[in-house]
């Protein structure tokens, strides 16, 4: 199954409103990068158990370990979880930029290092976490 697909497939088979609110996430992060790179990745490990909520990620990025290895990744992520909708703007240089940032200006979510997680877009600025997402794609690694 293609990756678009894997998409439609994971937005549709949420509830109605959880849906609504990741359709419109995902149109407006691709309306800042439109022509990104698309993943999809269904939350299981190598041996099928689901260890993490799937999640649709958006750009493309190198992420360097410790250990000398390098892994490429998404730089926007979006998830469902059982309270909402996590975002997650991944290679940012400083860890409390978003915090520093967004925190008081999104409204009622909740922010860490790399996360913005809420229940739904009805709860804060769509604004503001459209801001976070462009720093997102054009800042980092």
């Amino acid at each position: 199954m293609s990756i678009i697909k894997q998409i439609a497939t994971y937005i549709e088979s949420q509830s109605e409103a959880k849906r609504n609110d990741l359709l419109k996430l995902h149109n407006v992060i691709l309306s800042q990068s439109p022509n990104c790179k698309l993943w999809f990745l269904d939350g299981k490990n190598e041996e099928g158990k689901i260890v993490a909520n799937p999640n649709i990620g958006y750009g493309q990025s190198t992420i360097h370990y410790a250990d000398g290895s390098i892994k490429e990744f998404y730089r926007i992520g979006l998830s469902a979880n059982t309270t909402g909708i996590s975002v997650y703007i991944m290679g940012l240089p400083d860890k409390n930029l978003l915090l520093e940032k967004y925190a008081d200006r999104i409204g009622k979510a909740s922010v860490t290092g790399y996360c913005i997680k809420f229940k739904s877009l009805k709860d804060i600025s769509l604004s503001v976490l459209e801001e976070a997402i462009h720093l997102g794609f054009y800042q980092g690694n």
